[in-house]
């Protein structure tokens, strides 16, 4: 069949399209810059005859319609695979869950029905191209997976989503689709990076970056600290460096475009830099749109922690909430309040690690002022009551605060202690060291 004619067959309205939606249903919301709009605004207005709906996606970077509701929880949940800002405030009102994954393993979830495959799969995608493809834009992700075991497939073009090259599974062809919805295009969320870098991210990045050697291949998360390196390796010396990593952000088009990437020392994928879902500015889409340089896949071989350690001089920079005196680090909750997700960190930890001449670095400000203006550690005795372990204290290799880093692979307990001690802020260290005497893990002093 010819595919414009195809096309013209699947097309409905936004409003035609959630008729497909009854009670007790599940849906697949797209993920991250994917999130449909024009099929949420005309769910939002049938939301009220229907109960029992779960709906899942991730790292919101609007607030849906659907949210909006009055008594939203007497319709829906919400179950994020990642959670941002947006769903942050959803838990409180008690229709948005968070579901613990191993991030690298989500497109198996949908595969081996570990998770319940979709009634419904909608997400934004890029216009057709003339192979009959429609582009998962920057969020290839799991998004196949999702598709293949959703009853419905439901696209939503919009012809500001870039379009992405893989890789594989970057793309769904039309014979796939069940309904095609042409939105009203609205431009892509943007994401900023946080603000400008803090003198505490500038200190950080660069004891980060002069651990970089040339022809290392980078993974950086979310965040000012990640971004601040990003912006430090763009002015640096490097060369010759490789992009493999889950999260495609600004910092790399800045490197990019400074002549510091070109892949050439990549063990797998030379020449590209590789990408599970990517969400910054416009600049960010810009630079993915059309360009062969960048490879959308599947997170299971992005994080797959075989793929990232085959790659020589693997250097992985995340965040992190809290760090206790063990090495335990928690980057998605603080106590039991959710703050974000597991994503890729620990698989991300543990390749890095094991990729030769690889190392893998956590990065946290030393404090944090709570909402009374108090000064706060984030290295801590031991984690809050209810948080959550990341990545375990056997995993954990170098930590950075504005006071230094430190390496804790091989350490003992004593040793941890100390480290870390050595690194958090002054005002804190003698309140530590007596915590670390009471749970029997110190045994000299570090001054």
């Amino acid at each position: 069949m010819d595919f414009k004619q195809e096309y013209g067959q699947k097309s409905v309205t936004a409003a035609e399209a959630v008729k497909a939606v009854k009670s007790g249903d599940w849906i697949d919301y797209g993920w991250t810059t994917t999130t449909p709009v024009a099929f949420d605004k005309e769910l939002a207005k049938i939301m009220p005859n229907l109960k029992d709906l779960n709906i899942r996606g991730g790292i919101l970077m609007w607030e849906p319609e659907i949210f909006k509701l009055e008594n939203a929880k007497d319709h829906f949940t919400w179950n994020s695979w990642h959670m941002g800002g947006i769903e942050r405030k959803a838990i409180a009102k008690g229709f948005a869950f968070y579901a613990p994954i191993r991030y690298s393993e989500l497109p198996r979830y949908y595969r081996d029905g570990n998770t319940p495959g979709a009634d419904i799969a909608v997400m934004q995608v890029a216009p057709m191209d003339n192979h009959g493809y429609f582009s998962f834009g920057p969020s290839a992700s799991h998004l196949m997976a999702a598709c293949e075991n959703a009853k419905k497939v439901i696209v939503e073009v919009n012809e500001n989503v870039p379009r992405c090259l893989g890789g594989y599974e970057e793309a769904i062809h039309i014979s796939k689709v069940d309904m095609i919805i042409e939105g009203d295009n609205p431009p892509m969320a943007e994401m900023g990076g946080g603000g400008a870098a803090t003198e505490v991210d500038k200190t950080v990045a660069e004891l980060i970056v002069e651990e970089i050697p040339n022809g290392a291949c980078l993974q950086l998360g979310i965040g000012g600290m990640p971004n601040a390196v990003g912006s430090l390796i763009a002015e640096s010396d490097l060369k010759d460096l490789g992009v493999h990593t889950e999260m495609f952000v600004d910092g790399f088009v800045d490197i990019a475009n400074a002549g510091k990437i070109n892949g050439s020392k990549k063990n797998l994928n030379r020449f590209r830099q590789t990408y599970a879902f990517g969400a910054g500015t416009k600049k960010l889409y810009d630079y993915l749109d059309n360009n062969p340089e960048c490879m959308s896949a599947p997170v299971d071989y992005t994080n797959d922690v075989r793929i990232i350690s085959a790659h020589d001089n693997f250097i992985s920079i995340n965040n992190a909430v809290d760090i206790d005196l063990f090495g335990q680090v928690s980057s998605e909750t603080s106590g039991t309040k959710q703050i974000s997700g597991a994503g890729g960190q620990l698989d991300f930890v543990l390749g890095a690690y094991l990729s030769k001449g690889g190392k893998s670095f956590i990065c946290l400000s030393s404090t944090f002022k709570n909402k009374q203006g108090e000064l706060k550690s984030r290295i801590l005795p031991t984690l809050h009551p209810g948080s959550v372990v990341t990545d375990t204290r056997a995993n954990t290799h170098y930590v950075v605060t504005e006071y230094g880093k430190v390496n804790l692979k091989g350490l003992s307990t004593w040793q941890k202690a100390e480290a870390l001690i050595s690194i958090a802020h002054p005002n804190f260290r003698d309140e530590l060291i007596k915590d670390a005497e009471n749970m029997n893990i110190w045994r000299r002093s570090n001054k």
